[in-house]
């Protein structure tokens, strides 16, 4: 089964390690075969990855464009979470989820789970910040 996709006008996406960007008009893709794709609003840049579940998030991406887990990204992947859990034992559960994708090379699934990692950071800190 193709997957369709409808690009906005300057859009970009990322197919298997390529960053593709769309012209001044829209345009209509079919991919054909199962390939590595972000769209546009979940691309995360480095410079973006400002936070610490932001930069696990970033680690994840990178698994899933690129050649998985390998012993760098592991490195860096362990060392943050680790950091975040002795910061925030709540994420222990999304973190666990998250890992476990990772364990079975469901990097897309990971990266799902780091998104919402980002969503419960930026709850924690909101709640910090209202209440400090």
């Amino acid at each position: 089964m193709s997957l369709k996709l409808t690009l906005k006008p300057g859009e970009r996406i990322i197919v298997a390690g390529a960053v593709l960007a769309n012209g001044p008009t829209v345009a209509h893709l079919q991919i054909e075969n199962r390939v590595p794709l972000l769209r546009q609003k979940d691309i995360l840049t480095e410079k973006q990855a400002t936070t610490p579940c932001r930069k696990i998030y970033l680690v994840v991406q990178l698994m899933y464009i690129g050649e998985g887990l390998t012993a760098e990204l592991a490195q860096i992947y362990w060392d943050l979470v680790r950091r975040v859990l002795a910061a925030a034992p709540s994420t222990k559960n999304l973190i666990s989820e998250m890992s476990a994708y990772i364990v079975e090379s469901s990097y897309y699934s990971a990266l799902k789970s780091a998104k919402r990692l980002i969503t419960y950071e930026e709850e924690l800190i909101h709640h910090v910040s209202k209440s400090g």
